[in-house]
């Protein structure tokens, strides 16, 4: 039963870390709403408790280990239990590797989407070992399995996020432990677009609207796989075909974007710059 149950969203604030936590209140979870913006996740509580749901808001900052064990403390004294952890805080850079700043746009990145899905995964393991039961589910991104130019920080982050995904579940499955990442496409109704700067393209490139996502579809992928939980979740579906392209004709797809996208991205940005 669900009623019980307790679970922590991270980058709760927006997109689809706000749509996860209402879909989880409102299937009878308890939810701990973790992110920075505490104005914000105060109004989401509120929102979910006037609907009947249970949820507590703790402001975070994913990167830095004492807040995150901070907020894996006030979950458990709230409620003596940690059943599943969905690591969704993240956001990227979009740009040349060479003209992105080494902290802002490298460093940081990295803390919040590597570094902090580690340090959460290691807070809340001492509970769910305790337990001998809880759910880790990992928020990775299609470019977790496809590199993708002006995304090499946030692609190398996400490929973190997949192999610590993979090594964590053979790790604490004896526990009973669950860990599961997901892989999705292009997401609409998000702040990621806003925040990476990827409108700055000047070939205006991105993901066809036909295969782009909403918040809330992947919000029901998350809950899905925490009903049925699998190692690897890939949205939408038939992109596990690109993956397969990408891993049996590396240079083809090499050759490929060289010549639809790099090389037409670099010639329109000197055209600007002049």
């Amino acid at each position: 039963m669900s009623e019980n149950k307790v679970i922590i969203v991270t980058g709760a604030s927006s997109g689809i870390g706000e749509a996860t936590a209402r879909l989880f209140a409102a299937e009878g979870y308890r939810v701990v709403l973790a992110a920075r913006r505490m104005n914000r996740l105060q109004a989401i509580a509120e929102d979910i408790r006037r609907s009947g749901g249970q949820a507590l808001a703790v402001p975070t900052d994913v990167s830095q280990y004492e807040s995150v064990e901070r907020m894996v403390q006030e979950a458990i004294v709230r409620w003596g239990r940690i059943d599943i952890l969905f690591n969704n805080a993240g956001f990227g850079r979009v740009g040349w590797l060479e003209s992105l700043d080494p902290v802002k746009d490298v460093r940081q990145p990295l803390a919040v989407n590597l570094l902090g899905t580690i340090y959460c995964s290691q807070a809340v393991l001492p509970q769910m070992i305790e337990q001998r039961r809880g759910h880790i589910i990992n928020m990775a991104s299609i470019l977790g399995l496809l590199g993708t130019p002006t995304y090499t920080v946030y692609t190398a982050s996400k490929f973190g996020v997949r192999g610590f995904s993979q090594a964590l579940r053979r790790e604490v499955s004896i526990w009973g432990i669950k860990v599961s990442a997901i892989y999705p496409g292009g997401v609409s109704e998000t702040e990621f677009a806003a925040k990476s700067g990827s409108q700055r393209r000047k070939t205006a490139i991105s993901t066809p609207r036909w295969l782009r996502l909403t918040a809330q579809q992947v919000a029901q992928a998350v809950y899905r796989v925490a009903q049925r939980p699998k190692s690897i979740v890939v949205l939408p579906w038939m992109l596990r075909y690109t993956v397969w392209l990408n891993n049996m004709m590396p240079s083809v797809v090499d050759k490929l974007i060289e010549n639809r996208f790099v090389r037409r991205e670099r010639e329109m940005s000197k055209v600007v710059e002049n």
